[in-house]
């Protein structure tokens, strides 16, 4: 068949057929020595509407000359991982338009507290939210130091999870960047560039105090009060869960080699908790020889939270959710009266269970309280 024969038969026009033949991707079966044209055989159409129904799909060239050489199962079970992986792409950019849009519509209160109810009669009550928070870090039964930094203050709640020799400055100094918020008026408009602002600041931190150590860093998970709403923002593994209504929700997503398995249906759930790369992460804070120039920040998660009163919210270090289930999670954060408690216990069954990490947690509690 002649390159526009084939061209039409498989609608991949010529000019991409020469270029794939180029690429080594889909080469012609037969080329002219005298006039340079292509010529394609027939038993060729199945790849060429493949490699055109990748193209399609979006699937970058070098993916599909790897999907080409593989046979039907192997084929259709990488199809299925990169559209996970598009899938989990777009959540993130579909989470991010939310937070936009809540950012851009609603506005924002003080410090701690928010109205619920608004009245022009200064002499009735007002429905006041605020958070009551407790945080606790410990060293766990096996390593030699803590590297983990865990913090509650007026506005931020963060709890880090350093790695390499210089772990623990990491995680402090990606914590420390953050708590310039509690102290920054959020009027409404500003949240969103305030968090870019501080996950930058923390990168640059992290960056700071590694030096030219290379495999040096720290995971962020991190959530700003703004009166009415918490603001996440999370990259690694670190975790955040909310307890609402009696039902414990995980409110992050593990930046992981085995998360994204798992999301692509490479791993089981059981297999995951085995795996020897449990612990390999995709995305963190990471210091070492900074490139010229230097590379941006990673991607974090950001996401807009509205609170109620009554949510619980736990962020931990993996130091708690690797050993303790989300079972006994729930449980603890259900029937502990009050934060200090619930970290006290948590910390305890992490303890309990070996302690093979570091162990940091944050319980916050949204309360109510009245004002005239």
């Amino acid at each position: 068949m002649t390159i526009g024969a084939f061209s039409k038969a498989c609608r991949l026009s010529p000019k991409a057929l020469r270029l794939y033949d180029e690429l080594e991707l889909l080469r012609p079966a037969r080329v002219d020595s005298e006039t340079g044209y292509r010529y394609y055989a027939p038993e060729q159409l199945e790849q060429a509407r493949l490699v055109a129904w990748l193209r399609r799909l979006g699937m970058p060239l070098a993916e599909i000359r790897e999907v080409r050489a593989l046979g039907p199962a192997d084929a259709a079970r990488e199809i299925r991982a990169f559209w996970s992986r598009v899938e989990a792409e777009t959540a993130s950019r579909r989470d991010l338009a939310s937070f936009l849009v809540d950012h851009l519509t609603r506005p924002l209160a003080g410090p701690c507290q928010s109205d619920s109810s608004t009245s022009s009669d200064p002499s009735k009550e007002t429905t006041m939210l605020e958070l009551r928070c407790a945080t606790l870090s410990d060293t766990g039964r096996v390593r030699p130091a803590n590297q983990d930094t865990a913090y509650a203050g007026a506005r931020v709640l963060a709890v880090a999870d350093g790695f390499g020799s210089g772990g623990a400055p990491a995680s402090g100094a990606a914590v420390e960047a953050f708590k310039f918020l509690d102290d920054e008026p959020l009027p409404a408009g500003s949240v969103l560039n305030l968090l870019e602002d501080a996950v930058q600041g923390a990168t640059e931190a992290v960056r700071e105090v590694a030096g030219p150590t290379d495999e040096v860093g720290t995971t962020l998970t991190a959530m700003v009060w703004t009166g009415s709403q918490l603001a996440l923002v999370h990259i690694g593994d670190s975790r955040a869960y909310l307890l609402r209504d009696g039902g414990l929700f995980r409110i992050t997503h593990d930046h992981t080699v085995v998360q994204s398995m798992l999301d692509e249906g490479r791993l089981t759930p059981e297999e995951a908790t085995v795996h020897p790369q449990r612990a390999l992460l995709l995305k963190a804070l990471t210091g070492g020889r900074p490139a010229s120039p230097p590379a941006p920040a990673p991607a974090p998660d950001v996401r807009l939270h509205d609170a109620r009163a009554g949510d619980r919210y736990l962020l931990c270090s993996d130091g708690l959710s690797a050993v303790v289930s989300e079972d006994t999670l729930k449980e603890t954060l259900t029937t502990a009266p009050e934060p200090a408690e619930a970290v006290r216990t948590l910390v305890a069954g992490a303890n309990a269970s070996g302690g093979p990490d570091n162990v940091s947690c944050v319980v916050a509690d949204v309360v109510s309280t009245t004002a005239r």
